[in-house]
């Protein structure tokens, strides 16, 4: 190439070959290593030069191509080795950014351009604006209005069919009524950021690794080989819990639809009449997407967007914004990937470069050993992040960040900032520090740790100082017994003095043992105590929680009040009976069994117990009260009442919560932001309650039954003549 100077050649090289790795890391292996700003940076860096110098321009330049290679190697994704690699019926197309009014204005303009010179003055555009969701894009073909098959976006031409763990997620239709012969409908697969939290407290409950954000979780999710159980022998533990923990990975799942591609016998004129269609027949489509009429309300959108990002049940990393009119989108056309009708307005990075400073260790409430990041201060997500999450030791040594290294960071909505990876030069240095590893000694209380069964090194010491805090402050959390005026400082202070060693001494403390402690006056004392008095009042699941008992989670708590009713009554109970609680596995059965048998844990529980804290379910069992053999899920923010308060109100009038939405559930209850669940509901036509129809509810319950309709009398004989 006589005309390109050979340094150009050269960094067009190398940044194809850079974007080629991240895409594959991105698309293949759900493990990425950079933030989506720096991978734009680069992308935009490569288009600059093939600007330039168009005879650098090759049809699999990542600047022509969607996502990343897709091809049967030993590089692929763990677990997705054999899925099928199969061709789209028509290229899925990547988006170009926006990051400023100034660019979107930019980009109508070139639109304006473009239609001119073909000979289209003055086009009266309107504009869809959408949530960009942080999820995996999917194509659901649908022939004769069954679904036959489901494709990842894979690099825009090829994908890798997941038609099986598709049919896993509810609110995607098996069938569509009134169909047309072919119809694809594209949209994404995404994992709520609420089953996220839950689904990596449970894995780290079990021993699991964690995953890093929702967007990765849910694309190895939904990408994982079935692994069925044997049916000719007893299965392993391991299998058992591999099962499990693949059905809880599937449950946590779901989908917007976003657009209609190609289609055999359906003529829509307009990409907001093809959204109407999908809802009309039982899809998913997000009910904040907007039609807009001018460009300075696309502004306005997409800064609300921005602003409510963090207050959203699902990630979104923009906004893409849309030319309405099918025929303007087909004059406007494809430039390299990218649509010319369409754009992404990217918000503000969530990820920063720092440098971690040190790995520090941190006890858990059962004595695992925890990595924390202690970073540069950085600015990132609004805030300055000086401590990060590393999550557990084996995500520590699977991202091999060490002292010194450059780190990425991200912080996305009100999530615990953690490091990501280690920059991309950083493995390149040879003096990189040694890789950190768990201490052989806990770093509160001096005892010689052990390694766990799972992901964690464990104090073994049940009277390490940072065991009981951590225990103390569950407790106290609101969450847990939600004292008013004790937090963690307070019960760390308390144990630091020596007034309490474990949950039963709060309920020994007096006011002129409080006021006698530094910056604690005589109001601040009293109200403290009365606090703790009246948390003796907290329902039986909600204590369950607060003690401390491995794998009960908030939800796992409320579950096992309902069903056993005392706590005599639970530890009683086989593991096999325990299991048959909703949401409780085997292995998680046997756990709670195996702690509950524990003298020192029942101990503290009859302590409790004998203080006044209630360990007994009150009001009706499941099957008696107004709300009798009435399941509810709860989703999105109240105005009045928190999801506790509306839980325990529910179960006191007989009815049932849990946490996922099916053809079994009575009603949803949805407030602000409500996400996946409402939209699942509608689809399986729930009723949908918000908060003044579920009062109306527990106080007179639902509307009777209608009376069958009588039978039709048959017709008399004609008597014989």
């Amino acid at each position: 190439m006589p005309d390109v100077p050979s340094k150009v050649a050269a960094r067009a090289a190398e940044l194809t070959a850079e974007l080629r790795e991240h895409g594959r890391r991105y698309y293949e292996l759900d493990d990425p290593t950079i933030g989506d700003d720096e991978y734009d940076a680069l992308l935009d860096e490569l288009r600059a030069i093939e600007a330039a110098h168009p005879s650098l321009v090759t049809p699999d330049s990542p600047t022509q191509r969607v996502g990343g290679e897709v091809h049967d190697d030993e590089a692929a994704a763990p677990g997705t080795e054999k899925l099928e690699k199969v061709a789209h019926l028509e290229r899925m197309l990547s988006l170009a950014n926006a990051r400023s009014a100034e660019e979107l204005r930019a980009w109508i303009d070139r639109m304006h351009a473009h239609l001119a010179r073909e000979g289209i003055e003055d086009p009266a555009f309107r504009y869809v604006a959408e949530p960009k969701i942080d999820g995996l894009a999917m194509s659901l073909i649908y022939e004769d209005g069954v679904l036959v098959r489901g494709v990842t976006r894979g690099n825009g031409e090829i994908g890798e069919d997941v038609t099986r763990n598709l049919r896993a997620i509810d609110v995607i239709p098996e069938t569509i009524e009134g169909a047309p012969a072919l119809v694809e409908v594209r949209g994404e697969v995404y994992m709520p950021i609420a089953a996220f939290t839950a689904l990596n407290e449970r894995r780290a409950e079990l021993g699991e690794s964690t995953f890093m954000n929702p967007r990765n979780a849910a694309a190895g999710t939904i990408r994982q080989l079935d692994k069925p159980l044997p049916t000719d022998r007893e299965p392993t533990e391991r299998q058992k819990l591999d099962h499990e923990l693949r059905q809880l990975r599937l449950g946590t799942l779901s989908f917007w639809a976003y657009a209609i591609g190609v289609t055999d016998g359906l003529e829509l004129g307009a990409h907001s009449a093809a959204l109407d269609w999908l809802r009309e027949h039982g899809f998913p489509v997000n009910g904040d997407i907007r039609v807009l009429d001018d460009e300075e309300s696309v502004v306005a959108q997409c800064l609300d967007w921005e602003r409510r990002r963090g207050a959203l049940d699902f990630e979104i990393d923009g906004v893409v914004v849309k030319v309405d009119d099918s025929e303007l989108q087909r004059r406007l056309g494809v430039v390299g990937r990218d649509p010319r009708w369409a754009i992404a307005w990217k918000f503000p990075p969530t990820t920063a470069k720092t440098t971690l400073l040190d790995v520090i260790w941190s006890v858990g409430k059962f004595g695992d050993l925890h990595p924390y990041a202690e970073l540069e201060p950085v600015h990132v997500g609004g805030v300055t992040v000086k401590q990060a999450t590393l999550h557990n030791e084996e995500d520590l040594a699977r991202k091999d960040v060490r002292p010194g290294d450059e780190v990425i960071v991200l912080r996305a909505g009100d999530v615990i900032p953690q490091v990501i990876s280690p920059a991309p030069h950083a493995v390149d240095n040879p003096e990189r520090a040694a890789a950190p590893t768990p201490p052989e000694r806990c770093p509160v209380c001096d005892t010689p740790t052990v390694k766990g069964a799972g992901v964690f090194t464990k104090c073994p010491n049940r009277d390490c100082r940072g065991r009981q805090w951590q225990l103390l402050r569950h407790f106290v959390s609101r969450g847990g017994m939600d004292i008013d005026g004790v937090g963690e400082k307070q019960v760390n202070h308390f144990l630091e003095v020596g007034l309490i060693t474990d949950a039963a001494g709060l309920y020994d403390l007096t006011v002129e043992q409080l006021e006698a402690l530094d910056r604690v006056g005589e109001t601040s004392a009293r109200n403290m105590v009365a606090a703790i008095e009246a948390s003796k009042d907290r329902p039986f699941g909600r204590v369950l929680f607060a003690v401390g008992i491995e794998g009960v989670g908030d939800v796992t708590g409320r579950s096992l009040a309902q069903q056993f009713r005392t706590i005599d009554a639970l530890r009683a109970a086989t593991p096999e009976q325990i299991a048959q609680t909703p949401g409780i596995g085997p292995i998680v059965a046997g756990l709670i069994h195996d702690q509950l048998a524990d003298d020192r844990l029942w101990s503290l529980i009859e302590t409790l117990r004998a203080k006044g804290v209630s360990f007994e379910e009150e009001g009706p069992p499941p099957g008696e009260g107004l709300l009798s053999g009435r399941t509810f899920v709860l989703t999105g923010t109240l105005p009045d009442l928190t999801r506790e308060q509306a839980t325990e109100r529910i179960q006191a009038a007989g009815g049932r919560v849990t946490s996922s939405v099916s053809k079994k559930t009575d009603y949803v209850v949805a407030g602000d932001s409500a996400g996946s669940k409402l939209a699942k509901a509608e689809r399986l036509g729930v009723p949908v309650l918000d908060e003044p129809a579920l009062l109306t509810l527990l106080e007179h319950g639902p509307p009777p039954e209608p009376d069958p309709e009588p039978e039709a009398e048959p017709a008399s004989e004609p008597e014989a003549s």
